[in-house]
C-alpha cells in the first residue's frame, strides 16, 4: 500500500511541475491599477487597444482613416514629429494597394544602424474583424513601451524608428512600400515586429535571419528577459504555416533581420469579428510588453551594423530563463549519448541486470503504444468530424473546444502506454524496457543532426533518461527523486511542444501529439515503470479523457463570442445580366438558407475565375437573385497599337459605386504589366495562394480607378475578366438583409458580405453622338513623404 501512496505522491509532483512549467512561460498578473510611469503598463496600453477597436478598420473603410489618425496624434502627444507615406505597391503575386504608413524617428546619440519597431495597424478585410489582437496589441505595445522610454529619458546610441504599417493583411503592401522606397530603409539594422494570430497563450519569439542566426540569439539573450518563449524548432514550424508577416519583406527584400514577437492560442478569433477589445486575454498583451520594454533598453545601445552571421546556434527556454549553444556541439553531444546508451548497457549486461531477450522485448509496448494511441487519436479525430460536422465550419482548424480534445486525447494516450507496460511480474523490468525507446531516440536525433539541426536541442532529454539507466545499472537500485530531477528536461522541452502542435496548426496534428506523448512517457520509463497498479492508472486515465470529450461535447455548439461562420455573396453578371445569391459554407444554416433555400445548387460554375481564400476555399451552394441594378464599373481602352508581333494595351477600369477590389483575371499571357504605374515586388510571399490565372487582386482606397498596361502577342486574342466588389452586402441600400443571429459571424480568409458584380473586360458603350478619341492617359505613382514634403514617381 505504501508504494501506491509512493506512486501518488510522484504523480501529483509531476502534474505541479508541469503546471508551473505552463504557468511561468508568461506573466499570470497585470498592473490592474496604472503601473508608474517609468514602467509598462498593460492597462494604459489596453486603452490603447480599446480606441483603435471601436470598429473594423480594413484598407479603404472609413475607420481605416480615423485610425490612422490617431495613430498620428497619439506619436505626436509622445513629442515625436511625425510622417505619412503613401503610394502605390504591388507584390509579387499580384496584391495591388495604395497603403498609408504611419512613421516617428527618435534620434540617438550615436547612431550605428536604426532599431525599427513595428506592427501594422489595419485589420482583416472582409470579416469585420476589430483587429484587437491582430494587430492593435502590437501597436498599443510600441506606443506604450516608447512612452517609459521617452519618460525615462533613456540614454541611447542608436536611432528608434517607429513604422506602423499599412496593409499587412492583404499582401504586406505598406511594408513594402517601405522597404523599397523610403530613404529610412538603408538605415535599419534590426527590426522587432509584434503580431498576432490569435487572441491568448504566450507570446512566442519567432527569429528570421538571412544566414546564420549566432548574433541574434546572442543579442536576445543580453536582452535578459523575463518570460522568454522560443526554441530553434518553432521558426521551421512557422515557415510550415500560410502566413507571412511584415518582417518578411525586411528580410527578403531589405535583408534586414528581426524579431517576431507573435501569440497563437485561442486562434479561433484570428480574422474574426470576434477579435475584440474583450476578446484579447490582459496576460498576453503583459507578455508582449515584458519582451519589448528590455530589448528595446539593450538594441537601442548595441552594435546594430552587423548581425549577420555565418554560424548557427541551437536555443530553447526554461522558465524564467533562455539557453544555446553553437550548432557545432550537436554532434560531439550525440555522441556522448550513444557513448553513454553504450557503456550501461554493457555494465548492465554485464552485472545481469539488463537481460538482451528482455531488451528485444522492449520493443512490443513502445510500438504498440505508438501504433494504438496514435491510431486511436487519427481515427478518433475523422470521428469527430463526422459526428460534429459544424467543426468543418472553422477554417483555421482549431475548435472552441479544442484545449479539450488535446487533453483528452492526451489523457487517453497516456491509458494506452500505462496498458502496454502493465506487465509487472519482474522487478526493475522497466529498465530493461528502457532501451528500446532510447535506441529509437537516439535515431530520431541521427536524423535530426543530417537534416533538422534546429531540433538538436531534443537530445538533452535522452541524455537525461539515459543518466536514468545509468544510476540503476551502476548501484542496481533507482532513486524517485534524482529521477524526478532528471525527468525536468522531459517537461520542460516536451511537453510545451504536445500542446503547441495541434494549436498552432490545427487540431489535424493531434495525432502528432499523442505521439509525442507517447514518446515522453517512454523517456519517464523508470518513473512510470515503478508505478504499481498501472492498470488502475490506465482506468483513471481514461476516466479523466471520458470526462474531457463530455465536457467537449457539452461546448460543441455555438453560442455568442463562439459564433458560427457563414458565408453569403450576392454575384451578378454583368454580361448575361443573371443574379446568384452563393456561399462558401459546407454546412447550411437558418440564415443563409433564407437566401439559398432548402436545396441549393452547386455553385461549381462560379469557381471558373476563383478568388483567392487562404486556405482554399470554393464556393459550395448557390441559388437564383434577384437581378439589382448594380452599376458596373466604366472599361476604357486607352491605348490599343500594335508594334513588331507585340500588341500594347492601357485598360482602366472606373467604379461608377463605392467598391473595395478588384480581381482580374486572364487566360491571355500578358508582358511586362504595370498596374496603377507600378510594377511587381519580387517578394515570395506565401499569403496569396497561386492562383493560374489571376493577374492581380487591387484593393481600393478612395475609389480610385485600376489602370493595366502590359502587352500580348499580336497574334493573340484579350480574353481576360473582372470582378469588382463592395463590402456592403449587409447594409447596401439595394439589398432588404436579415441580420444573423448573435451566435452567427461573417467566415473568415473568404470574400463574404459583398455585392460582386463579374464579367468581361472589353470597352463600355460610349454614349455620345460625336465622340472624341481618348488621348492616351499617364499614370503616374505619386508616392507622398511628409517628413521630406515632396513628391516623386
Amino acid at each position: 500500500m505504501k508504494k501506491n501512496y509512493s506512486s501518488l505522491y510522484i504523480m501529483l509532483v509531476l502534474v505541479a511541475l508541469l503546471f508551473g512549467i505552463f504557468y511561468f512561460m508568461m506573466p499570470q498578473n497585470y498592473d490592474t491599477t496604472e503601473a508608474p510611469l517609468s514602467e509598462f503598463s498593460t492597462k494604459r496600453a489596453l486603452v490603447k487597444v480599446k480606441e483603435m477597436t471601436t470598429k473594423p478598420h480594413y484598407v479603404g473603410s472609413q475607420n481605416h482613416e480615423v485610425v490612422a489618425q490617431y495613430l498620428v496624434k497619439e506619436l505626436q502627444n509622445l513629442g515625436l514629429q511625425t510622417s505619412l507615406q503613401e503610394g502605390f505597391t504591388m507584390t509579387e503575386k499580384g496584391t495591388l494597394v495604395k497603403s498609408k504608413n504611419v512613421l516617428a524617428r527618435i534620434k540617438g546619440n550615436s547612431n550605428t544602424k536604426a532599431l525599427l519597431l513595428l506592427s501594422h495597424y489595419d485589420s482583416a478585410p472582409h470579416s469585420y474583424s476589430h483587429g484587437a489582437s491582430d494587430d492593435a496589441s502590437g501597436v498599443a505595445t510600441i506606443l506604450e513601451n516608447v512612452r517609459a522610454f521617452l519618460h525615462t529619458k533613456t540614454k541611447h546610441k542608436n536611432d528608434i524608428i517607429i513604422l506602423f504599417s499599412d496593409a499587412e493583411e492583404l499582401g504586406l503592401n505598406g511594408a513594402a512600400l517601405f522597404v523599397t522606397q523610403h530613404q529610412w530603409a538603408k538605415e535599419v539594422g534590426l527590426v522587432l515586429n509584434f503580431e498576432a494570430r490569435g487572441s491568448g497563450g504566450p507570446s512566442y519569439m519567432l527569429m528570421e535571419t538571412n544566414e546564420g542566426n549566432a548574433k541574434m540569439v546572442d543579442g536576445f539573450s543580453d536582452g535578459k528577459l523575463r518570460y522568454p518563449v522560443s526554441n530553434s524548432l518553432m521558426y521551421s514550424i512557422y515557415k510550415m504555416l500560410p502566413n507571412d508577416t511584415d518582417l518578411t519583406v525586411f528580410r527578403e527584400s531589405g535583408k534586414i533581420q528581426g524579431f517576431n514577437f507573435a501569440f497563437i492560442d485561442d486562434h479561433f478569433d484570428y480574422h474574426t469579428s470576434q477579435d475584440k477589445y474583450e476578446h484579447l486575454d490582459p496576460k498576453t498583451l503583459a507578455h508582449q510588453g515584458t519582451y519589448l520594454f528590455p530589448l528595446l533598453k539593450h538594441f537601442s545601445n548595441a552594435d546594430l551594423t552587423n548581425l549577420n552571421s555565418k554560424n548557427d546556434k541551437v536555443y530553447f527556454s526554461i522558465p524564467f530563463s533562455f539557453v544555446s549553444y553553437p550548432f557545432e556541439w550537436i554532434l560531439p553531444m550525440l555522441i556522448i549519448a550513444f557513448g553513454l546508451f553504450l557503456i550501461f548497457i554493457f555494465i548492465g549486461l554485464g552485472k545481469q541486470l539488463l537481460r538482451l531477450d528482455e531488451i528485444i522485448k522492449g520493443f512490443v509496448p513502445l510500438l504498440g503504444s505508438l501504433i494504438v494511441g496514435g491510431g486511436i487519436t487519427f481515427l478518433g479525430w475523422r470521428t469527430l468530424l463526422a459526428i460534429y460536422p459544424q467543426y468543418n465550419d472553422i477554417l483555421h482548424g482549431f475548435t472552441y473546444n479544442g484545449h479539450d480534445y488535446i487533453y483528452g486525447f492526451v489523457c487517453l494516450t497516456l491509458a494506452i502506454c500505462f496498458l502496454f507496460y502493465g506487465k509487472t511480474a519482474k522487478k526493475y523490468l522497466e529498465m530493461n524496457q528502457m532501451i528500446a525507446p532510447l535506441f529509437i531516440w537516439l535515431l530520431l536525433n541521427i536524423g535530426i543532426f543530417l537534416k533538422l539541426q534546429g531540433a538538436g536541442f531534443l537530445i538533452i532529454p535522452v541524455i537525461s533518461s539515459t543518466f536514468m539507466l545509468g544510476y540503476y545499472v551502476v548501484t542496481q537500485k533507482t532513486n524517485s527523486v534524482l529521477n524526478l530531477i532528471l525527468a525536468l528536461p522531459t517537461l520542460i522541452i516536451l511537453a510545451p511542444f504536445i500542446q503547441m502542435f495541434p494549436i498552432g496548426l490545427g487540431l489535424k496534428i493531434l495525432v502528432g501529439s499523442s505521439v509525442l506523448t507517447v514518446l515522453s512517457f517512454v523517456l519517464l520509463l523508470p518513473i512510470f515503470g515503478s508505478f504499481t497498479q498501472k492498470k488502475l492508472w490506465a482506468t483513471l486515465f481514461f476516466l479523466l479523457a471520458i470526462g474531457l470529450f463530455i465536457k467537449a461535447h457539452q461546448s460543441s455548439g455555438y453560442v455568442y463570442g463562439k459564433a458560427k461562420p457563414n458565408s453569403l455573396v450576392y454575384v451578378l453578371n454583368a454580361d448575361s445580366n443573371k443574379a446568384n445569391w452563393a456561399t462558401y459554407d459546407t454546412n447550411l444554416d437558418e440564415w443563409t438558407k433564407g437566401y439559398l433555400g432548402e436545396n441549393p445548387k452547386n455553385a461549381k460554375s462560379l469557381n471558373t475565375n476563383k478568388l483567392y481564400s487562404k486556405y482554399g476555399s470554393e464556393f459550395t451552394f448557390m441559388s437564383d437573385a434577384p437581378s439589382k441594378n448594380i452599376e458596373k464599373p466604366t472599361i476604357e481602352f486607352l491605348k490599343d497599337s500594335v508594334i513588331g508581333t507585340k500588341r500594347y494595351l492601357k485598360i482602366k477600369l472606373s467604379p461608377n459605386r463605392k467598391v473595395n477590389r478588384y480581381d482580374i483575371f486572364s487566360n491571355t499571357k500578358m508582358n511586362n504589366l504595370k498596374a496603377n504605374g507600378v510594377k511587381s515586388i519580387d517578394l515570395e510571399s506565401k499569403i496569396s495562394g497561386k492562383i493560374s490565372n489571376k493577374i492581380l487582386s487591387y484593393y481600393v482606397v478612395d475609389n480610385l480607378p485600376l489602370e493595366l498596361e502590359f502587352s500580348i502577342s499580336n497574334d493573340g486574342k484579350l480574353d481576360m475578366n473582372f470582378v469588382e466588389s463592395s463590402f456592403d452586402l449587409m447594409t447596401n441600400p439595394s439589398f432588404s438583409m436579415a441580420k444573423r443571429r448573435d451566435w452567427m459571424i461573417p467566415t473568415p480568409f473568404v470574400l463574404t458580405d459583398a455585392v460582386v458584380v463579374k464579367g468581361k473586360v472589353k470597352a463600355s458603350p460610349i454614349l455620345e453622338d460625336n465622340p472624341k478619341p481618348l488621348p492616351e492617359r499617364v499614370y503616374r505613382n505619386i508616392v507622398i513623404d511628409t517628413l521630406k514634403q515632396s513628391a516623386t514617381d
